[in-house]
């Protein structure tokens, strides 16, 4: 009996080890993409999360796929290289769409600040997304989350880097500011 609950120990000792191994996903996903959300108005960061890809690419091309919306439309982005979707938000003229791809975010509060007041930008902005060209201002997004250690965590990772950027407007016609946010994506 003795020897029985000492293998039993043992072989679940065994099991445990080879599960911790799993757990490690740094070590399974050397391609990471975080996606930060700003408020637009107030410019508030209002969560995040990360992306976590088990092949790397030496380029990071997001590329959209719009549906114009007559009464519905949508938004897509993929990451091109992987064909791996980064968002999906539905648009309605007239009415309030939403983002169903990431399903959900972790909240602002989950990301800690860096205890500096120095400030940290990538190398520019590019929009990946801007139906209607409009011009907008991507520094004072930007300066809402620059604080953050995982921003800071991939500028460092990948010093040469654009923040990729896009205004999401799930109302549109007479669609209110109210419902609009910034979407910034960065790589490690």
């Amino acid at each position: 009996m003795r020897k029985a609950k000492i293998l039993l120990l043992l072989m679940a000792a065994l099991l445990l080890g080879c599960a911790s191994d799993n757990l490690d996903l740094e070590e399974e996903a050397p391609n990471q993409v975080l996606m930060l959300k700003v408020d637009y108005e107030t410019n508030t960061f209002e969560g995040g999360t990360e992306f976590k890809f088990p092949t790397q690419t030496t380029s990071f091309t997001i590329e959209n796929e719009y549906v114009p919306p007559g009464d519905f439309g949508s938004v897509k982005l993929i990451y091109k290289e992987l064909g791996e979707s980064l968002f999906f938000g539905t648009i309605h003229w007239m009415g309030t769409g939403e983002m169903t791809f990431p399903e959900k975010l972790e909240p602002a509060h989950s990301f800690k600040h860096v205890d500096t007041y120095d400030l940290r930008y990538p190398s520019g902005y590019e929009d990946v997304f801007n139906p209607d060209n409009r011009e907008l201002d991507y520094k004072k997004a930007w300066l809402s989350v620059q604080g953050l250690v995982k921003a800071r965590e991939y500028l460092a990772a990948n010093p040469n880097q654009k923040a990729k950027m896009f205004l999401y407007t799930p109302s549109v016609g007479a669609g209110n500011p109210k419902d609009w946010y910034w979407v910034i994506y960065m790589k490690k």
